[in-house]
C-alpha cells in the first residue's frame, strides 16, 4: 500500500509499506525504481521511518501528490 508521493521537477518518490508475518517492510521508490528498503519488527515503526523521510523531502523541497 502507497503511503504517500512526494515530486519535484517531473521526479517522484514513493513510499509503501507491506506486512510479511510480524514484519513491516518500507519501500522507496524514485521514478519506481527501487531506492531503499527497510524492516521493521512494528506497523507504527515503519510508518514513523516513512513520515520523517517525507519530511526530509518536503525541506528539501519535495511536494506532495497523491
Amino acid at each position: 500500500m502507497r503511503l504517500w508521493r512526494a515530486r519535484r521537477r517531473h521526479c517522484h518518490i514513493d513510499a509503501t509499506i507491506t506486512a510479511s508475518g510480524e514484519t513491516w517492510h518500507v519501500a522507496y521508490y524514485r521514478d519506481d525504481r527501487p531506492l531503499m528498503f527497510r524492516e521493521f519488527g512494528r506497523e507504527s515503526d515503519a510508518r514513523a521511518d516513512a513520515a520523517t523521510r517525507l519530511k526530509d523531502l518536503q525541506r528539501a523541497g519535495w511536494v506532495v501528490h497523491w
